[in-house]
């Protein structure tokens, strides 16, 4: 399959690298960082100069960007371009409402959209072992099964279009409210002069051991913390998606609003950028 790539950056990387081995024919397009582009390129992808570009010569279009904004603007960047029976698959994390609202746009073009978000990072996106949650009609979630194979162990079909974002928000809300606890956590026990890495070690054994905790504590014990990369500024946009997900359903509470707040004043204080581990960072 054609398929054109926007958004090749930490997780598309991966994910590009696993198509190419799937045997697909893949055009991505730079936006600021070059250097996994190259990368791709050494290693059989092709450059298209432009989205309308992309938009003609694929028959599938993956985005991997970072938030629903994004994708809005992108998608209307590829609309005049777009034609009948193409497949565009947004596998970041976005607003269900915005998803639902893009697809029957482009339904009436004869276009098809499905949300496939995904968990796990670079890592598993390398190996080929990202889990994703795919939100489109079954005739969509079949054609682009063999696709999503190529970079994913584990795929699971929600429901219809949105479905997928939802569950990813209701993920990533527990992602995000563990981050607040670990952080939490750890920075009572350097107030309290325990000592992390006996504090770690233990946990490790009970029911607080979690690829969260690992990744946040484990690296931050020998003074490394980029062990968890995820940005806060990321993880702010996604509890404000889950918080109006959560709104809508009428299951706002308390504690959403504890979490934000945390990340809220991260982003405040100009951290946007930095890895939710440098919460462990006094």
């Amino acid at each position: 399959m054609r398929i054109g790539f926007i958004g090749a950056g930490l997780m598309g990387h991966g994910m590009v690298l696993n198509l190419l081995k799937g045997g697909h024919e893949v055009h991505v397009i730079a936006h600021r960082n070059r250097e996994p582009i190259e990368d791709l390129l050494a290693r059989g992808a092709s450059e298209a100069g432009s989205l309308d570009k992309i938009a003609h010569s694929s028959d599938c279009i993956m985005l991997c960007l970072s938030s629903s904004k994004i994708v809005e603007e992108t998608v209307a960047a590829l609309r005049p371009g777009l034609r009948f029976g193409q497949i565009i698959i947004d596998t970041g994390t976005s607003e269900p409402e915005s998803t639902r609202h893009l697809a029957s746009e482009l339904a009436a073009r004869g276009v098809a959209y499905a949300d496939a978000p995904m968990t796990g990072g670079p890592e598993q996106a390398a190996a080929a072992q990202l889990g994703v949650l795919c939100g489109a009609t079954p005739e969509t979630f079949a054609a682009i099964l063999p696709v999503l194979s190529c970079f994913a162990s584990t795929i699971r079909h929600m429901g219809p279009v949105g479905s997928g974002h939802a569950a990813k928000l209701i993920s990533n809300f527990l992602v995000t409210g563990m981050i607040a606890l670990v952080a939490q956590a750890f920075g009572t026990a350097r107030k309290a002069d325990i000592d992390w890495r006996n504090l770690y070690d233990v946990m490790l054994n009970g029911s607080g051991n979690s690829g969260v905790l690992r990744k946040m504590a484990g690296p931050a014990l020998d003074g490394d913390f980029e062990g968890y990369k995820f940005s806060l500024a990321n993880a702010a946009k996604d509890i404000g998606y889950f918080k109006s997900l959560a709104s809508g359903l009428g299951m706002e509470t308390m504690l959403v609003d504890a979490v934000e707040d945390l990340f809220s004043a991260e982003i405040a204080k100009g951290h946007g950028q930095r890895n939710v581990s440098r919460l462990l960072d006094l």
